[in-house]
């Protein structure tokens, strides 16, 4: 009886974190900013050793893998939100999408807490974290978390 009752315990257990992780998934969630609000020179050399360069104008940056089902439909949202948000008055992108492969730059994987594939980044101009995504985002949700950074490439705060 006391190994079916923990049976049942561990059931109830692997659920109920199942239905966290899933209600999680594919949301946008707001980074807590850094005091300072500038890029550190580790992170800043990361950045840039990946191609990630600072434009003035909002980056998604998303990690994935040959390996990683999810991460096709990641950057088929990214594409279309991005080609949706046109161009700005100079005739450059208005937001930049950026798809780094996690085996090819562990580094900066580690060095923004990418534990899961795919994850997604919302970078104001400045290279900021201003948004983190886990999962497959929707296209109105990716959306949402650009507009305020679309007018200066940092939010309005």
């Amino acid at each position: 009886m006391t190994a079916l009752i923990i049976l049942v315990a561990a059931v109830a257990a692997t659920v109920a974190v199942g239905l966290v992780l899933q209600s999680r998934a594919g949301k946008v969630r707001a980074s807590t900013p850094s005091t300072t609000g500038v890029v550190d020179d580790e992170r800043a050399a990361q950045f840039a050793a990946a191609g990630v360069t600072a434009t003035g104008r909002p980056i998604v940056l998303h990690f994935s893998a040959d390996w990683c089902g999810p991460c096709a439909a990641v950057r088929r949202v990214v594409e279309q939100v991005v080609s949706r948000l046109g161009t700005d008055a100079d005739g450059l992108p208005a937001a930049t999408e950026v798809e780094l492969d996690i085996d090819r730059h562990p580094a900066l994987a580690k060095t923004l807490g990418v534990l899961s594939l795919p994850t997604t980044f919302i970078l104001d101009g400045a290279l900021t974290e201003r948004f983190r995504i886990s999962g497959v985002p929707s296209a109105a949700d990716l959306e949402t978390a650009l507009a305020p950074l679309l007018q200066t490439g940092h939010p309005d705060s």
